[in-house]
């Protein structure tokens, strides 16, 4: 028992320390737990993706997108272009007449939330930066019997943060039973969003000059 504590204590912290930062795919799954909507589908998807990027990384796939410079690059520029659409999306409903309040679902389809689910998790490049080159390298440190160890420690974070803010958000009703907290909160993702989108253009700048 004490052999396997210390590889999935590791890939636990690593694992929670690096999603825990706010980001897009987070501010996109505390949104769909205040409003309600196919929160468990959602949670899940984003657990499961990590936990298959995280192994694929340990696997030594992070090695492989490390060799190839330009498709970083045109992820980093895909993902930039949909925080931007995102961001814009999010401001304007801020400045639109109509709020929502929580409970006020309205109505969007199971595909197109897992479709926005897998952009805000596949098009961001830090997925892959922190998920399966940093996550991966420190996986493929342990003995190889332990690495499976590790990446389920890695795996149980993920599922256990986007869980929390997923069903957790529910927690903030009274304050969003108010239509103006659902316009601070665009606000807030629309501003985070545009700042993501612009930091990440400016770092692939060089190479697409």
């Amino acid at each position: 028992m004490t052999s396997i504590l210390p590889p999935f204590a590791s890939g636990f912290f690593l694992s929670a320390a690096l999603i825990m930062a706010i980001g897009a795919q987070n501010l996109f799954v505390l949104r769909q737990g205040l409003r309600r909507e196919h929160v468990g589908a959602v949670v899940l998807f984003c657990g499961g993706a990590d936990a298959l990027l995280i192994a694929a990384g340990v696997g030594g796939v992070g090695v492989f997108l490390a060799a190839i410079p330009r498709l970083t690059t045109a992820l980093t520029v895909g993902g930039a272009a949909f925080l931007a659409w995102y961001g814009v999306k999010a401001l304007r409903r801020m400045a639109a007449p109509a709020a929502m309040v929580v409970g006020d679902s309205q109505g969007t389809t199971l595909g197109r939330v897992l479709a926005a689910t897998a952009a805000f998790t596949f098009l961001n490049p830090h997925v892959y930066l922190d998920t399966v080159l940093l996550m991966g390298a420190a996986g493929t440190s342990q003995p190889a019997e332990l690495r499976p160890i590790f990446v389920a420690g890695a795996a149980v974070a993920s599922f256990t943060w986007f869980a929390t803010i997923g069903f957790g958000a529910r927690l903030l009703e009274p304050v969003f039973a108010r239509p103006a907290a659902w316009r601070v909160l665009d606000a807030f993702v629309g501003v985070v969003m545009l700042t993501l989108a612009v930091s990440l253009l400016l770092h692939v700048a060089p190479a697409l000059g």
